[in-house]
């Protein structure tokens, strides 16, 4: 099988280092973590400009067509730098949904997304739904042409910059089933919507979201009614493999960081990395790193090909976690009491794969999620 990258995906790739090397300096994305909005504007803007927010979206929605095989390039590339701009929130979970929207939905937000005037996020968790997209206690009932939300939001990931929400209601059913879940596009400004924000562990922000009595017209429902459940599955399966590659990129740097510590590290008169049981101990991180890579090319060949990716999805999931945790873990025992510190960079990407574990369910979430899907 050829897994060579064609010459405009080699640019890319190319184009996404240069700009992470030049404006993700470490001390830049400190910089960047401290700021009200806790990313740089100017940067999303400069994103639409180079074409990266259009990549995912077709060229009838004024997007650029780009196959699942591209948006890896860019996303392991951006997790290489911790680049803290919503590129996953907004354009491929939120936007991943607004995509399936009708004509006169899409023609009303997209090209706002695409150009980076408009951020865009999911709002799907619930304080009782453990990593559950059907355990959904918030209801959307109708009232007249349009419906009237209520409940509750919680770990809304780029929350606090957002201009729109994907909210997932229940216009049906109890919570836990997949019928009877509805999609609605809300706006931030609406009537009845009331926000807590806050930093999460990895230095984003999130959003805790209360709805009371907001009203919504039926052209903001997403696909149709009682029947979101597939759309969210399927958005949050590619959403995942997006993520397996922000999760490589933050892999390739843990290791490699390491690898270069160990070399300049002295004990007893001799670099650390001459001792046998740390050389076998970095062997073990780049063969979690490769295998992450490997389970990463085939979910999105997978994607590309059009084939079904739940299981793909799920097991991308278990072996990110997994990799995920002995990779962070061995480089921060590598680096010693340091590791841990913030001034150092290898405890910002420890924490990101952290973070990058418990997004959209954890190992033990996709485990079981894996096994119930059979052949």
């Amino acid at each position: 099988m050829d897994f060579s990258f064609t010459e405009e995906q080699d640019l890319l790739r190319d184009s996404v280092r240069k700009l992470v090397e030049k404006d993700y300096s470490f001390t830049a994305r400190n910089a960047l973590l401290k700021s009200d909005l806790g990313y740089s504007r100017k940067l999303w803007k400069h994103y639409a400009e180079l074409g990266w927010t259009a990549l995912p979206f077709s060229e009838a929605d004024g997007g650029l067509g780009g196959k699942a095989v591209d948006t890896m390039i860019l996303l392991e590339e951006l997790g290489k730098g911790l680049v803290l701009e919503p590129y996953w929130t907004s354009i491929i979970f939120a936007g991943g949904l607004l995509k399936q929207g009708s004509d006169a939905l899409r023609g009303r937000y997209l090209p706002s997304l695409i150009e980076g005037d408009l951020v865009a996020t999911v709002a799907y968790a619930e304080p009782e739904s453990r990593f559950d997209l059907a355990r959904v206690a918030a209801t959307a009932k109708r009232e007249g042409d349009g419906f009237v939300l209520n409940g509750q939001k919680i770990a809304v990931v780029g929350g606090p910059a957002a201009d729109l929400f994907i909210v997932s209601a229940r216009t049906s059913g109890s919570a836990g089933e997949r019928k009877g879940i509805t999609l609605f596009a809300v706006d931030k400004k609406c009537a009845g919507l009331s926000t807590i924000d806050y930093p999460t562990v990895d230095g984003l922000r999130g959003s805790n979201l209360s709805f009371a009595n907001v009203k919504l017209g039926s052209d903001q429902v997403i696909g149709k009614v009682d029947e979101g459940f597939r759309l969210l599955e399927r958005a949050a399966d590619e959403t995942i493999i997006a993520l397996g590659a922000e999760a490589v990129g933050v892999f390739e740097i843990l290791f490699k960081s390491t690898v270069a510590y160990t070399k300049e590290r002295k004990q007893f008169g001799v670099p650390i990395a001459a001792f046998q049981v740390l050389q076998h101990r970095m062997v073990d991180m780049f063969t979690e790193y490769e295998t992450t890579k490997s389970m990463l090319y085939m979910a999105t060949m997978t994607l590309d090909a059009g084939k079904p990716i739940e299981k793909a999805a799920s097991a991308l999931k278990v072996q990110l976690g997994k990799s995920g945790r002995f990779i962070s873990q061995a480089a921060i025992q590598n680096h010693g009491g340091m590791g841990m510190t913030e001034e150092l960079a290898v405890s910002h990407y420890f924490k990101r794969a952290t973070m990058l574990d418990l997004t959209l369910g954890n190992t033990d979430y996709h485990l079981e999620r894996y096994m119930s899907l059979g052949d």
